[in-house]
Parts: C-alpha cells; structure tokens; sequence
C-alpha cells in the first residue's frame, strides 16, 4: 500500500506544479499545451486506481 501512496503523492505533485506552470503561462498555446500534459497526468492516476480495485 505503501507503493500506491508514494505514487499518488508524486501525481500530486506534478498536478501542483502543472498547475502553478498553467497558472504563469503567458500565452494560450502555452496554456494548451500544459492542459495536455495535466491530461495525460489524469490518465495515469485513473489507470493506477483502476488497478488498485483489480487487486482488492
């Protein structure tokens, strides 16, 4: 379980940081592109809650 909490804290991390980058982004691209990565960052913790309930 450990492993699991260690992960969600490192995703929160990189949402915190996503979050301030998007925050301070000067243009729209800018903006689209980190929107992309949060996106992406949303996948990986969906896929590891996901396999948390298979192996329950």
């Amino acid at each position: 379980m450990a492993s699991s909490t260690d992960s969600s804290a490192a995703i929160d991390d990189e949402v915190r940081q996503l979050y301030e980058r998007y925050q301070a982004a000067e243009s729209d691209a800018e903006r689209r592109e980190i929107a992309l990565e949060m996106g992406t960052l949303d996948g990986r913790r969906h896929t590891e809650i996901y396999a948390a309930l298979e192996d329950e």
